[in-house]
């Protein structure tokens, strides 16, 4: 390990992505992950690649990740068990339907193609969803892939142009250098923090926190929906500060199962299923589509996403420590913006302009 030019802490989806687009520019890297590859948050997650528009930051990473992600998954979709199913965003009320086509005017204005729906034309689609909702608005080029294969496709490809991975638990972080839990110190050039939510606990200082959340996915249904479907309430809940939230969220497997989210939850680390959130969880998600509440579910489980004050990623250079780069922070949009940040960050390492603008996403926006 020792003879590398960059140690990346952390092989989930955004560690992989970087060990991929490092290697990929000739640098010689080293992987440590204390778990399994893929494991984490990354095996937690739902796995949607989905173009987001809070704010114009996230608007531009996660349209710049999207597009790379249709790139990787190419000709073989199948390899990362990918579907293209787009997303509906479904308005309660003409409310959320005015949203929606706020929505649908920042998306086409930056070249995402995108579709107003009236209610006729929603449930057309999507005929399991509950009467008397307002619309919704459909992105087509939002899709999903199976996110622990995704990632193991990515290290793997990187271990093909010579990077190495290590099985073992970082327990320090020093200029220039990882202390592992033998005792053992490792240095490189650039060592680079990708490790999730267990970040601030190698780096107090970092402005990241976990927000647990529960997934449950049932037998197999095929057909019950075709597209992502979101409740246009969801944005609200994904930014929330403070308070525990349930969110509508809908997702057609292609093994025919259904994923069914979402839920967060503040000051807990504790990754055990809780049957009061995961009820309230499913019974918010029957309100949408009432015939849910007839199928089985197979089985259910948590993981913590690592979440930033202003809901951006923490992508760039360490402005206090010396060879730190960070890849961390990105709540519930690191698998979409993967191969996003890995290009930001190996860009920014090599001294290469970047397709989109770095200032939004540096760690020194909060004087770390």
């Amino acid at each position: 390990m020792n003879n590398t030019d960059v140690i990346v802490v952390g092989a989930g989806i955004v560690g992989a992505a970087c060990a991929d687009a490092l290697s990929e520019r000739g640098l010689r890297v080293a992987v440590v992950e204390q778990d399994i590859a893929g494991g984490g948050a990354t095996a937690a997650g739902m796995g949607h690649l989905v173009v987001m528009d809070d704010n114009a930051a996230e608007l531009a990473l996660s349209a710049y990740s999207v597009s790379l992600w249709n790139d990787l998954v190419g000709e073989r979709p199948q390899r990362h068990e990918y579907s293209g199913c787009g997303t509906i965003w479904v308005a309660a009320d003409e409310e959320e339907m005015d949203a929606a086509r706020v929505k649908a005017q920042t998306l086409s204005a930056y070249g995402v193609t995108c579709e107003l729906l009236s209610p006729a034309a929603l449930y057309a689609r999507e005929p399991q969803l509950r009467a008397g909702l307002a619309g919704g608005l459909l992105v087509k080029g939002d899709g999903l892939v199976y996110p622990p294969k995704s990632a193991r496709i990515l290290l793997d490809r990187a271990m093909r142009r010579g990077a190495i991975t290590k099985r073992a638990a970082v327990t320090a972080i020093e200029d220039h250098g990882v202390v592992l839990a033998d005792g053992t110190r490792h240095q490189a050039q650039h060592i680079v923090l990708a490790a999730g939510s267990r970040s601030s606990a190698l780096l107090p200082e970092l402005p990241v926190q976990p927000k647990k959340g529960h997934i449950a996915i049932t037998d197999r249904y095929p057909g019950f929906v075709r597209h992502q479907l979101v409740e246009l309430g969801y944005i609200k809940s994904a930014h929330a500060a403070s308070g525990d939230s349930v969110a509508f969220n809908l997702q057609p497997r292609p093994t025919g199962q259904v994923l069914i989210g979402s839920s967060r939850q503040f000051d807990t680390i504790d990754t055990a299923v809780e049957p009061a959130m995961l009820q309230r969880m499913l019974r918010h998600a029957t309100t949408f589509t009432p015939a849910l509440a007839q199928l089985h579910v197979l089985r259910c489980w948590t993981g913590l996403r690592a979440a930033t004050p202003d809901g951006l990623p923490l992508i760039g250079p360490h402005p206090a420590r010396r060879g730190l780069w960070l890849a961390t922070g990105h709540e519930g949009l690191g698998i979409t913006t993967s191969l996003a940040t890995a290009q930001l960050l190996a860009g920014q390492m090599q001294g290469e302009s970047t397709r989109i603008p770095i200032n939004p996403y540096l760690p020194r926006r909060f004087h770390v």
